[in-house]
């Protein structure tokens, strides 16, 4: 396992139970948005930023994602997904599951531990910095 500075995502000392940190990976040809957040055991998650009913709406929009009784939420639906293991316990994708990204704590930091990714960076991707969850997708 090569823990390259490249695929470094934050220290773990800035993670908290009731915080995520948004990130964004990248390889050759692709790029995804992730969401990294330290549990009341002190291991440390990353899930896919997008939830699964509507998978353009972002959990963390850029300051957070919304966290509450150890389920991550999602503003656009109230969706409700257990950090421990990222079902959906609550919402219109009851059952689902975040996919995640394989990640190791070293020297005190968080890194993505798959070859896909070549490098990682905090934050949204920019050329995806629109938040569709804002509009609506019913018409009159």
């Amino acid at each position: 396992m090569d823990l390259d500075s490249d695929r470094r995502i934050i220290e773990v000392a800035r993670l908290s139970e009731s915080e995520t940190a948004v990130f964004t990976a990248t390889a050759a040809s692709e790029t995804s948005e992730g969401v990294v957040m330290q549990l009341s055991d002190g291991s440390v998650v990353a899930y896919t930023n997008f939830c699964p009913h509507w998978q353009d709406i972002r959990l963390d929009r850029g300051e957070s994602a919304l966290v509450r009784d150890s389920q991550l939420v999602c503003r656009k639906h109230g969706a409700m997904f257990d950090t421990d293991d990222g079902v959906c316990t609550h919402g219109p994708c009851e059952g689902a599951v975040l996919d995640t990204f394989a990640t190791a704590v070293h020297d005190g930091s968080v890194y993505l531990t798959n070859d896909k990714w070549d490098s990682v960076e905090r934050g949204i991707e920019e050329s995806q910095s629109r938040d569709l969850s804002t509009d609506t997708r019913i018409g009159f």
